[in-house]
């Protein structure tokens, strides 16, 4: 295969007004790519399989576009709301790479970083759920690749030979320069709210532990707890490696010594932090990039000691079922890793699932409990009463595992806000 170095305008000329596009989730997402199809005006019918935009591409406004979704972040719900063809895609993280095979999309668009001497390309900040679709396209006559290369973002790993979390130029039909530097996800300073529920989560974390942390002021808060109190010998083991995870790392908290799977070295799929994040990552050899198959396998994540695993929720009902990605309605979110994380935990005691969320929110100008009675209409469960283990709240900790219908409902109203409790004690002894 010979590859072709064309500017960004002219590899976008090479997408017909009635194709396919694939990209990769977030951090993976070509942006200059992506804005030089939004110049064009001509679209007939272009679908786009992609997830968790982070900009808002006028490309999806235009008439002629479909993007389907499978995880929505704010740039979704925004451009949904002002009219864009956007739907969601009900599918696990993992499920994208399956998905990606059916639509097998004819033109497959990933960044990466500019060739090294060799003529590898890193995949950077996201292995996910693209490395074989990827590879796919490049191989087949009838398919295109492209890549653009972008010198901002940081040179990753993966695990050779299996998993090389790179393209060689070799692979690929076309490649782009890329100017923008990569997405910042700053931190954002802790409520008192955050901090409490934090405090409780910590609490479950002893020497030794293999964590994951997903996204949000809760889960950066218990790793900043952690790397200022005693104990550590962690490992890592996360779908997403964020800024608190680097800050671990940095205090020597992680050793990834009694992992059991991976051990040496922290395994993620994919990044989203500071720039101080992406300055460490670029050629540490501590954190290796993944494909989500291989990171979220529920059997590859049971075969690691003392799992911790932290996560959100928007509500929870008394019978212990957390929704954390539709409501009302509306696609909030996406699947992700959600219950790959929570199912292991109830394998062996000593593995734990703490689903973390504050105990009110105001809505239109209301105070509403998210721990419900009842879930409202339009409502997804995004993962299921069996296999939940702890859920925290400000005012404490419901451990469900092990516990009757009876128990968690009793529990669950514990910890809901004072000015709900008597209602929700009431629905318990329904329920029950």
């Amino acid at each position: 295969m010979t590859v072709r170095e064309l500017s960004v305008e002219d590899a976008a000329a090479l997408v017909r007004p009635r194709d396919s596009l694939g990209v990769p989730l977030g951090p993976g997402i070509p942006g200059d790519f992506l804005h030089a199809l939004s110049a064009r005006d001509d679209w007939e019918q272009l679908e786009v399989f992609g997830a968790l935009l982070l900009d808002l591409y006028p490309l999806f406004t235009k008439p002629g576009v479909r993007y389907s979704s499978g995880f929505f972040g704010p740039a979704e719900r925004i451009l949904r709301e002002s009219g864009a063809a956007i739907e969601f895609l009900p599918a696990d993280f993992r499920r994208f790479i399956a998905i990606a095979d059916q639509r097998a999309p004819r033109v497959v668009a990933t960044t990466a970083t500019p060739p090294d001497a060799d003529g590898w390309m890193s995949l950077s900040l996201h292995a996910g759920a693209t490395v074989g679709p990827l590879q796919a396209a490049g191989a087949d006559p009838d398919r295109l690749l492209i890549v653009e290369a972008n010198p901002h973002f940081p040179r990753t790993f993966g695990k050779r030979p299996q998993f090389p979390h790179a393209l060689h130029v070799d692979e690929v039909d076309v490649i782009v320069p890329g100017t923008r530097p990569p997405f910042i996800l700053e931190d954002q300073p802790p409520t008192p709210v955050d901090q409490a529920i934090a405090e409780y989560a910590a609490g479950f974390v002893t020497d030794g532990c293999t964590l994951q942390s997903g996204i949000g002021a809760v889960p950066s808060t218990v790793m900043a707890l952690l790397a200022e109190r005693d104990g550590g010998d962690y490992g890592i083991h996360s779908e997403m490696f964020t800024t608190g995870l680097m800050r671990l790392h940095r205090e020597g908290k992680v050793t990834n010594a009694n992992k059991g799977v991976f051990t040496g070295m922290s395994i993620t799929t994919f990044a989203l932090g500071t720039q101080e994040l992406h300055d460490w990552l670029h050629e540490n050899e501590e954190v290796r990039f993944l494909p989500v198959d291989i990171v979220n396998a529920p059997h590859t994540i049971a075969r690691n000691s003392k799992v911790v695993a932290i996560n959100s929720a928007l509500v929870v009902d008394l019978l212990g079922q957390v929704v954390a990605d539709r409501i009302n309605n509306k696609q909030f979110s996406g699947i992700g890793g959600h219950e790959d994380f929570v199912a292991p935990s109830g394998l062996e005691l000593e593995d734990r699932s703490l689903i973390c969320l504050p105990a009110t929110a105001t809505v239109n100008g209301e105070l509403v409990s998210r721990i419900a009675a009842t879930l409202p209409p339009g409502t997804a469960v995004t993962t299921p009463r069996h296999q939940v283990d702890v859920i925290i709240t400000e005012y404490g900790v419901a451990e469900l595992r092990g516990a009757t219908v009876g128990e968690r409902t009793r529990a669950l109203a514990e910890i809901a806000h004072p000015d709900f409790r008597d209602e929700l004690r009431r629905a318990a002894g329904d329920i029950y």
